[in-house]
């Protein structure tokens, strides 16, 4: 009988209760930029005199995972992705792009919060890079072991940090804009990548899912996309409602792509 890996102890621990996951808020700079992140963890105790291999697992050191919030900044949808990895026993997150207390009100402010970093990659990368430091520097984590996962802007954001040659095990983007003014250069990328896309998005086209590929082969990278057919836009979001713009939340689409997400992570982390 093959030895339990720790990942494989973290998905077993799936089936327990969610009780024991512990999230707080977390300041912390990129320069002088204030930025307010939030982090969730299993902090459950062994509490038995023998415990098990998924129990054991628990009591060192896990992967980590930054999340990345959509255009309108850190809000309800990331904050409770956050703690969906966090139930399935990583170290996650959420870190804040925008800075403490920014946030949009509205899908009217997302164009003008998100512009910034879409038109500087450079300052997205940094951005995004500080949270990855809060991240690897966090007792339970095992700082050899770190992915990031993004949401439309994050998950653009999360594409950037992977094209920078971040060490990270893994990046994932769900729904997430695929174009880049700095492309990847081959040997560049460390992370193996998975994108998970509408299959109608009218935001991502054909072509730029066509272009992201071809990126992706010149650079050499271990790459894979996932089209949801019916899925457009927004689709992992359930407070996403506007059909009219090709941005609807989508259950199946939402259900698959988390479970190709763990599949990932249990290979990304298998070692």
């Amino acid at each position: 009988m093959k030895p339990i890996t720790a990942v494989a102890a973290f998905l077993v621990l799936t089936l327990s209760a969610r009780a024991g996951v512990h999230t707080e808020v977390v300041t912390y700079k990129d320069g002088e930029v204030v930025l307010e992140g939030y982090l969730a963890y299993d902090d459950r105790p062994i509490l038995s005199p023998q415990p098990t291999a998924a129990e054991a697992a628990m009591s060192r050191k896990r992967p980590g995972i930054l999340v990345v919030h959509e255009w309108l900044g850190l809000n309800d949808h990331a904050k409770k992705r956050t703690e969906m990895l966090a139930e399935l026993g990583f170290v996650a997150f959420a870190c804040d792009m925008y800075g403490k207390g920014v946030r949009g009100a509205g899908p009217q402010d997302g164009p003008r919060l998100s512009a910034p970093f879409k038109d500087d990659r450079k300052l997205m990368r940094s951005r995004a890079a500080a949270g990855v430091e809060v991240l690897r520097r966090h007792a339970f984590v095992d700082p050899n072991k770190l992915a990031a996962i993004g949401f439309c802007f994050g998950g653009t954001t999360s594409l950037e940090l992977a094209r920078a040659g971040t060490d990270l095990r893994g990046v994932v983007a769900f729904h997430a804009g695929l174009g880049t003014s700095m492309p990847a250069q081959p040997g560049q990328i460390k992370a193996k990548i998975l994108v998970c896309e509408g299959g109608d998005d009218p935001h991502v086209p054909p072509p730029e899912v066509i272009a992201f590929e071809d990126e992706m082969r010149k650079a050499a990278a271990d790459w894979q996309v996932i089209s949801y057919g019916g899925a457009v836009h927004s689709f992992t979001n359930p407070s996403a409602n506007d059909k009219a713009h090709g941005v609807c939340y989508n259950a199946e689409a939402d259900r698959r792509s988390w479970l190709a997400m763990k599949d990932f992570f249990a290979e990304v982390f298998a070692k």
